[in-house]
Order: structure tokens, then C-alpha cells, then sequence
């Protein structure tokens, strides 16, 4: 795969506020689904591979890009399959829905494929955020080529209602077996707008207010809750990752101190017991650090970035063919 081959994707520049030069991509996965890749070149030291969260698209880490521009990088984002503009669940467009974690693994081995045949600039380096915490910790196990991690409140578990939490392992079974694995999980539904005063995602509201606007221009970007079947295939996922030693990876870990979304206590607990991994705790922030204040991003960003730098050395040179 080549450039010159990767059919062009829309990108909606009027609401990313990124750097000039993204070039945006259809990437088909192995199994036909259709996916869009973001790149951002310019790189003078490597490329940054970011992976979203649950419910995320390209443009939201347009800025993202830009700073990353500035600071040396180039960055890629993903649309993973049933969001962004990627293809969406034949039954239900605005739900997220998987049957297996394992479909993920393979939007990464198409995306790696494809900035491979880009010729994207390596070094390599990962962010994952979120859901993108757990797919990208599954990736590094797979061996994906990248000289160090970052990760931004990874899903290493799901932050659940009490009574859900001690039900989970009877309620979920039980709505398969009752043929509710495409319907929305508990508490969840179709995307609904949330105001400021009630997200659990930034204390800024500026940040906020920019999140909002690129859905309500684009609602072709827009995503439900998830499915059952996506619920339980998630718990299935991060359960199994707990499970398995730390990769051996230079890997720093950000977690928000007002944390709703996923579980602090096993994110602390998997990066104690990392050889090469180092946590921080960013006190007084929401979920969505790359989007906080400015000052707790800032802090975010400067930690990922230091991160970063201190394990840059030079890609391995390509034997020449006798």
C-alpha cells in the first residue's frame, strides 16, 4: 500500500482548528470495514499514533496535532470502526457495538499497514485515550513498533453503578441469552446532547463548548451509548489485560483526580507493578485531560511530551539487499 493508493477521506477543517497538511484516508480492514485515517505530517522527530476513545473521531484531536506539529511531531489519529465516519453497525448506526475486542485489533494492524505505505516518519509513538487505552495496551502486546507509550485515563475498566457493578456478571450473560446483545447497556440510549453543568468529561468550558460545536455542525460524527454485546466484550478485553504482565515499554500513564468514566484503582494498580511505567495523577481534572484547563492540560501534555523525548533514538538502519 502506497499513498498514491489510500483513497481520500472528508476531513471537516472548518471544525478542527489542527495544522495545515492533514491529509484524511479510507483504510480498509481485513474483514472489508471501511475506516479513516487522519495524518498530520511534519515531523522531524517521529510520528505520535493516537487512539481515540469510545464515541470519538479524527477531528476532536485536530489541536491535539498542532501541538504535537509544534513540539517536533507528527501525529496520526484513527476513526475505529462504528464511529467517527468509519462504517457504522448495520442495525443501529448510532450505537456502539462490537461482538469481540478482537475486531479493533483489527482496525490497528490496517492502520499500522497503512502509515507504513505512507511512509510515515519513525520513530513511532503511542497515546491512547481511554477506550484507545485498552486497544493500544492490546497493540503493544501484539508487538506494535512504537519506542514508547503515553496513556490519558486508559479503560482498563469501566466505572459502573454500584448495583450494576455486582450484577455485571449475571446481567450480561443474561441479556445474551435473552437476544439483548445489540440493545443499548444499561443506562445508556441514542446520543443525546449534554450541557456543560452536567459532563463528566472537563471542568473547561471552552473546551467543552468546542467539543460541542464539532457534533452539532457534523451529526454524521455523533455516537450513542454502547451495546450490551460492546459492554460485555470490554470487560472481557480489560480483565484479560489485567491479567497479563506489563509489556516491556518505556509507558507513562495520566490519570484525572475527578475520574467518572473508568476505574483509578486498577489503572494504579497495573502501573505498579509496570517495570518501565510511571503514573501521574492530575489533580481537580475530568476524563478528558487533553481537553481540561489550561493549566492541567498543559501539565498533561508537557508530562507526554518529556515522556516522549527522553526515549527518542534512532530507528534501527535496513540492511541493504546483496
Amino acid at each position: 500500500m502506497t499513498g498514491a493508493s489510500l483513497q481520500s477521506a472528508p476531513y471537516f477543517h472548518d471544525v478542527a482548528e489542527g495544522p495545515d497538511g492533514a491529509a484524511s484516508y479510507w483504510v480498509r480492514a481485513n474483514d472489508g470495514t471501511r475506516l479513516r485515517m487522519v495524518h498530520w505530517p511534519g515531523a522531524a522527530k517521529g510520528t505520535v499514533l493516537f487512539f481515540p476513545g469510545r464515541t470519538e473521531y479524527c477531528e476532536k484531536y485536530a489541536r491535539l496535532a498542532g501541538d504535537m506539529q509544534a513540539a517536533g511531531y507528527g501525529m496520526a489519529a484513527f476513526d475505529w470502526r462504528g464511529q467517527g465516519l468509519a462504517d457504522r453497525p448495520t442495525h443501529r448506526a448510532d450505537m456502539g457495538h462490537v461482538a469481540s475486542f478482537d475486531e479493533y485489533r483489527a482496525d490497528v494492524a490496517a492502520f499500522v499497514s497503512a502509515l507504513e505505505g505512507l511512509g510515515a516518519p519513525k520513530p513511532w509513538f503511542l497515546i491512547g485515550h481511554s477506550m484507545g487505552g485498552a486497544i493500544g495496551l492490546r497493540a503493544l502486546h501484539d508487538g506494535l513498533p512504537v519506542q514508547a507509550a503515553a496513556f490519558s485515563a486508559p479503560m482498563w475498566d469501566i466505572a459502573m453503578r454500584p448495583v450494576i457493578m455486582a450484577l455485571r456478571g449475571v446481567l450480561l450473560p443474561l441479556t445474551a441469552a435473552l437476544g439483548m446483545g445489540r440493545s443499548f447497556a444499561a443506562t445508556t440510549g441514542p446520543y443525546k446532547a449534554m450541557a456543560f453543568e452536567e459532563n463528566p468529561l472537563t471542568t473547561d468550558r471552552a473546551q467543552f463548548a468546542y467539543m460541542a460545536r464539532q457534533l452539532a455542525q457534523y451529526p454524521d460524527l455523533r455516537l450513542g451509548g454502547p451495546s450490551n454485546m460492546w459492554v460485555r466484550a470490554a470487560l472481557q478485553e480489560t480483565a484479560a489485560l489485567m491479567a497479563r504482565p506489563a509489556p516491556d515499554m518505556p509507558t507513562l500513564t495520566l490519570i484525572a483526580g475527578r475520574e467518572k468514566i473508568v476505574v483509578n484503582a486498577v489503572i494504579e494498580t497495573r502501573m505498579a507493578s509496570w517495570p518501565k511505567g510511571r503514573l501521574i495523577t492530575i489533580d481537580g481534572a475530568e476524563h478528558e485531560l487533553l481537553f481540561e484547563a489550561l493549566t492541567r492540560r498543559q501539565a498533561a501534555l508537557d508530562a507526554i511530551l518529556a515522556h516522549f523525548d527522553a526515549h527518542l533514538r534512532p530507528e534501527p538502519a535496513t540492511r541493504s539487499q546483496a
